[in-house]
Order: structure tokens, then C-alpha cells, then sequence
């Protein structure tokens, strides 16, 4: 973390005299710096909203229309009879061992898990 002290002193910084190494690690600081102070700054603005939504009667959520996809998992529906671990939802795409099942010419129900 920079202090005030060493603001001043990043003032007078000759650039052209620091190794490749150095202006790499500068580099790097200055992108951390960034990103951190963008991050307070979303959690700063998210918090002032949210109070301000809440005095309104409403969540902020409720507001912007955002939901959480969080805990919406699609059950797996085939499961691989040689490998109990490996299964799939029947969703997006598919897996390597339904794929060479399918080119086999073995039929898909035959891997559907009873319900």
C-alpha cells in the first residue's frame, strides 16, 4: 500500500532508470491498486443502493430484476453403467462416453437413470 509519504516520492520516480523487473513489478502493483479500488468503490455504490431501495420499500434485486442462478442444478438423467461418477443432465453438450455410446449405435434410454 502506498502512504502519502511515498506519493511524493513516486512524483520525482525516474522510470527510465528501473530494470524491466521493477517496471514489472510497479506494473503489476498499480493494476492490483486498480482493481481494488474499483472493487470498494461497486461495494460502496451497491450498499448506498440498497439502503436507498429498502427505504423505498423494495430490495435492490427486486428492482434491477436480477436473480440468482445459484442452486438451480438440472439433475443428472444418464448415468455411465461402467463409471457410476460420470453423468449427465441431458443438457448442452454431451459427454464424451454418451457420445461413443451414441456411435456404438447403443440406445440413450438404456443409460437413463430410474426415477
Amino acid at each position: 500500500m502506498v502512504t502519502l509519504l511515498e506519493r511524493s516520492d513516486m512524483a520525482d520516480m525516474e522510470l527510465d532508470n528501473m530494470s524491466l523487473a521493477e517496471l514489472k513489478k510497479l506494473h503489476a502493483q498499480v493494476g492490483t491498486a486498480i482493481k481494488t479500488y474499483e472493487d470498494r468503490k461497486k461495494k460502496t455504490a451497491l450498499a448506498e443502493l440498497e439502503v436507498k431501495a429498502q427505504e423505498m420499500g423494495f430490495s435492490l434485486s427486486e428492482l434491477t430484476g436480477a436473480t440468482s442462478r445459484k442452486g438451480k442444478v438440472n439433475p443428472p438423467k444418464y448415468r455411465n453403467p461402467q463409471d457410476s461418477s460420470m453423468t449427465w443432465s441431458g443438457r448442452g453438450r454431451q459427454p464424451a462416453w454418451i457420445k461413443e455410446a451414441i456411435e456404438r449405435g447403443d440406445n440413450l434410454d438404456d443409460y437413463l437413470i430410474a426415477r
